[in-house]
């Protein structure tokens, strides 16, 4: 058996608390992802039990494919680039819509090592929606290129915790 370390552990578990809240409510979820390049889905997908609540997941990680497959507009994003509070919503709001989802989560931003777009390294921008309630978080993580998309992962899971909740 391999050894899992504390952080995947404390990952899974909080993956585990969201399904379970999904689970208890009778609601879906879809993912839709840039910077974590597939990772938030991977910590869902680790729990037994998430094929009862997960609708399905994209990676989009070019500006084009943000547009066309998750609808997010393409003028917001020739006018402020993929890393913006608006295109983590938009891409939630996509994720619900392809997936026929009631909550989303969404991450977009700049993992590093460089700047992208005018936005330094470690900058994140998150979204959780559900029925009622819509929530983004910006974020200015250091670190290596994989702490900062770990954190972005840990970060994505506690934000649509916090959307259950409401």
């Amino acid at each position: 058996m391999g050894h899992v370390s504390p952080e995947a552990a404390g990952r899974a578990s909080r993956a585990q608390a969201v399904i379970a809240a999904l689970n208890a409510r009778g609601v879906t979820l879809g993912i839709a992802e840039s910077l974590t390049g597939g990772i938030l889905c991977d910590a869902f997908v680790s729990v037994p039990g998430t094929s009862a609540v997960l609708r399905g997941s994209v990676t989009a990680y070019a500006p084009d494919a943000k547009s066309r497959v998750l609808g997010v507009d393409s003028a917001l994003l020739d006018e402020h680039g993929t890393v913006h509070p608006e295109v983590a919503r938009q891409m939630a709001r996509g994720a619900c819509e392809i997936f026929e989802a009631d909550y989303a989560v969404a991450t977009t931003g700049v993992a590093g090592p460089g700047p992208s777009d005018g936005h330094p390294a470690g900058t994140v921008y998150l979204a959780a929606i559900g029925p009622r309630v819509t929530a983004t978080r910006y974020l200015l993580l250091s670190g290596p290129r994989a702490a900062v998309r770990t954190a972005a992962v840990e970060a994505g899971l506690a934000l649509l915790g916090e959307v259950l909740r409401d």
